[in-house]
């Protein structure tokens, strides 16, 4: 996988369907405690773009503090059958080719991103820079719902790796934490129950992977990032974050570096739930806390 697969510019975007490509759009704004994002899209979004709701779309809703939380963590994954579902209410058909965007620079539409792409579907992107990027260009925005005709998508999960709370605890290469560096070091902890980080993770806060105007820092500047917190191509590389969401921002970046990583969906909210798991607070050795100014890095 190359940046190529990964990204898409606003320009390139408004080219391709001023073109008349067919092109899914699929807007993810969503923000941990924010505002729910379908108030916001309905005020504006690209045109054609379906709203993607992530407490409900891409993961199962559960009660806080209820025993499905402590299993799966916060934003568990949800069954194969019910995302297809989704993906269908999105208009989406075998072939199509997609984008994904947000307003927070990828942080949430990476979370579909992944998902699509464990789903076996190659021609996904995420909008480089988002929402900002495509107003930038001088790009329309409509407003209103969206609802476009079923699609006949057949999702195919599986494609990429993924780790379980038991690989992470013993992970033989390099476990990267895409939250803030706060909260990985256990500083503050706005959601979960205990504060810090799975012992062994290097922190690696996926504001790292941007350039000052939200867009992705190219292949060459990503693989320099991410050799220095020893993450390689042809080393094991996983990623968490809270709970699964942003982690998959870490992962594109590292996709663009030309790196493969798995993703541990449960993240901190399901490991910090179970009592028996350890939990380490301060810096490790390689942190990347360093990156951390700039967008939070949160889920």
């Amino acid at each position: 996988m190359n940046s190529a697969q990964v990204l898409i510019s606003a320009d390139e975007l408004r080219r391709q369907l001023d073109e008349g490509r067919r092109i899914v759009l699929l807007d993810v704004r969503w923000s941990l405690g924010g505002p729910p994002g379908h108030e916001a899209y309905l005020e504006a979004h690209l045109p054609g773009a379906v709203f993607v709701d992530l407490e409900t779309e891409l993961a199962v809703p559960v009660a806080p503090g209820s025993a499905e939380e402590a299993r799966g963590g916060r934003h568990p994954l949800p069954p194969a059958e019910e995302f297809q579902e989704s993906a269908r209410r999105w208009g989406i058909d075998d072939g199509d080719a997609i984008v994904a965007y947000d307003d927070s620079f990828g942080q949430s539409a990476a979370r579909v991103w992944w998902m699509l792409r464990d789903a076996g579907l190659n021609d996904v992107r995420l909008l480089d820079g988002g929402l900002a990027a495509w107003r930038h260009a001088g790009g329309p925005l409509d407003r209103g719902e969206v609802e476009p005709k079923p699609g006949n998508v057949q999702l195919r999960p599986g494609s990429l790796a993924t780790i379980d709370a038991d690989d992470a605890a013993a992970f033989p290469g390099v476990l990267l934490d895409a939250r803030a560096a706060e909260r990985y070091r256990g500083e503050v902890e706005p959601v979960d129950p205990r504060a810090g980080h799975i012992p062994g993770a290097i922190s690696a806060p996926t504001s790292g992977n941007l350039a000052a105007d939200g867009t992705f820092l190219g292949r060459d500047e990503l693989r320099r990032r991410f050799a220095a917190l020893g993450a390689e191509p042809g080393r094991r590389v996983a990623v968490y974050c809270g709970s699964g969401v942003t982690a998959a921002h870490d992962v594109a970046a590292l996709a663009i570096a030309g790196i493969d990583a798995a993703l541990y969906p449960g993240s901190f909210s399901q490991w910090s739930r179970d009592p028996s798991r350890p939990v380490a607070t301060g810096d490790e050795a390689r942190s990347g806390a360093a990156a951390a100014d700039g967008i939070a890095s949160d889920s």
